[in-house]
């Protein structure tokens, strides 16, 4: 390839924050330009397609759908200028070199994800991602609680906030998961209903 200049770009925020939206814009303008773009998503986001990167608004671009991080490289040739990965943090760990391998081969390298999970800490290899890119873009939606920004996502259950020990990744849209702000984010956490429960439960021997 030629001696191009690569990078990387990290687009985060929570759901509903327009990431997918702003990573198709960012493909629409390369493409304007006349530059090879080659798109890839990970097979366990099958919410809107199977095969294409889908915003919320239902804007959509064509991609290829792996499994695997190593699934990446031989997609890309002489001709590629751009390489984007939407849902990123679905991808294990090795998705961090083949982005380092890739702007150090002069490609333009766009990712998208979530950058915290549903209790609010980071997601899987974000933080890593994030540190080692040239430009970040944070994105916020709206609470829908309070009308304030929010950079949270928030796993409804049953109509119940998700436990703290629940499982980390279940592909959903707005029937599990919501924006919050920091302030209305809520977890539930198992050893304090327990606790309550016996308070509870002493309260009521000893009342006797």
């Amino acid at each position: 390839m030629e001696n191009k200049l690569g990078s990387i770009e990290v687009i985060c925020g929570p759901m509903f924050a327009g990431k997918s939206e702003e990573i198709i814009r960012r493909i629409r303008r390369i493409e304007y330009a006349k530059r090879k773009v080659v798109c890839f998503k990970p097979k366990i986001d099958n919410r809107y397609s199977l095969n294409e990167i889908v915003s919320h608004n239902k804007n959509r671009k064509a991609s290829y759908v792996i499994s695997s991080s190593q699934e990446i490289m031989p997609f890309i040739d002489e001709t590629t200028y751009a390489v984007v990965i939407d849902e990123v943090q679905f991808f294990d760990e090795g998705i961090i070199d083949v982005c380092e391998n890739l702007a150090n081969l002069g490609i333009r390298v766009i990712v998208g994800g979530l950058d915290l999970d549903f209790k609010g800490e980071p997601f899987s290899i974000m933080p890593l991602l994030l540190a080692r890119a040239e430009y970040v873009t944070k994105l916020t939606a709206i609470c829908v609680k309070c009308g304030e920004n929010a950079t949270r996502t928030q796993r409804i259950i049953n109509g119940k906030p998700a436990y703290y020990d629940d499982k980390i990744v279940i592909v959903g849209a707005s029937e599990t998961y919501e924006p919050r702000c920091r302030r209305c984010h809520e977890v539930l956490y198992r050893w304090k209903e327990k606790i309550f429960s016996i308070l509870q439960l002493n309260i009521w021997f000893y009342s006797f």
